[in-house]
């Protein structure tokens, strides 16, 4: 295959509230798979919610009854993998034909982990990648991923991996995924910064990869009415403003940024740029030093408890 359509979701799900969120991803992988895309990302904790602006009634040395509580509502509304969810997106894939890469908030006994999906358009889950490092706060709420969960996906168009949020910022797993051999870059995301857009170039560049960037975009509405870091702000307040994109091998912009609004990015990748991309930069490659600098990565799984016959 010499090219192939991809989309990149641009939109806010309901937190507290699966159903809705699952209706709109139904809607949202018929609307790309209508767009013809083969591969539709869906941004960073798209299932289960991200909490944006929630402290959980932590301070250093002490939590809050009210935030115990709330923790309590938010580990509810996430999802087992595999589970009801995930055979909805399963059935949704298969439906459209299309490959599906989702941000979830996995649940796991006690602990939460914001992890990532990857539904092959034959209606299996394909892999999982768990967030290897939450940023600043969210290491309140969501557990740490370990070396198992860091899948490539292997399909006829390419090799799909997944980078969440600031895990784009750790240069030691960029070249792991680099590694193995990476071709479509997924990024599910709720950063919404300008900045953001520098990272997403720069990551297609070092690893001669096309990069697709899905973020949320969120209204105070998305929220229940008695969600405390925003009660009383107007229904249209945006808390998540957005900027996905989709960005080629050498660094040129094929769609977006997306702000201020939800929406679908459509682009037709030539994936013959891959190839002469790395004709004169491969990290992994030509362009490395073995000789000098090496990367081991452990990916066995990091259990608490092991059970053995």
């Amino acid at each position: 295959m010499e090219r192939v359509q991809v989309a990149v979701v641009q939109a806010g799900s309901s937190i507290f509230d699966m159903s809705r969120t699952l209706a709109k991803v139904s809607n949202l992988c018929r609307e790309a798979a209508e767009l013809g895309a083969k591969l539709v990302v869906f941004p960073e904790a798209f299932l289960g919610g991200y909490p944006k602006g929630a402290n959980f009634g932590v301070r250093v040395g002490s939590r809050s009854i009210e935030g115990r509580e709330e923790f309590r509502r938010y580990h509810d509304g996430a999802i087992g993998v595999p589970g009801e969810e995930t055979a909805v997106v399963a059935e949704l894939a298969l439906k459209y034909g299309i490959n599906v890469v989702i941000g979830v908030v996995e649940r796991d006994l006690g602990t939460l982990y914001c992890s990532v999906l990857f539904f092959g358009s034959d209606g299996k889950l394909k892999g999982k990648h768990r967030k290897i490092m939450p940023t600043a706060m969210e290491r309140v709420i969501w557990g740490f991923g370990d070396g198992s969960t860091m899948p490539a996906i292997i399909t006829d168009f390419g090799t799909i991996g997944a980078a969440i949020c600031w895990e784009n910022y750790m240069p030691l797993f960029r070249a792991a995924m680099y590694g193995k051999g990476v071709t479509l870059w997924c990024a599910p995301t709720v950063d919404d910064r300008e900045s953001w857009q520098a990272t997403m170039q720069h990551i297609a560049l070092e690893g001669r990869c096309f990069v697709l960037s899905a973020c949320q975009y969120m209204l105070r509405s998305d929220y229940p009415e008695n969600y405390g870091p925003s009660e009383g702000q107007p229904t249209e307040t945006v808390l998540i403003k957005g900027g996905s994109v989709i960005i080629s091998p050498l660094g040129k912009v094929l769609a977006g940024p997306l702000r201020d609004m939800e929406g679908i990015l459509v682009a037709e990748l030539d994936l013959g740029e891959i190839t002469r991309g790395k004709f004169d930069l491969d990290v992994v490659g030509h362009y490395s030093r073995p000789d000098i600098f090496s990367l081991t990565v452990n990916e066995s799984p990091r259990r608490p408890v092991a059970f053995e016959e």
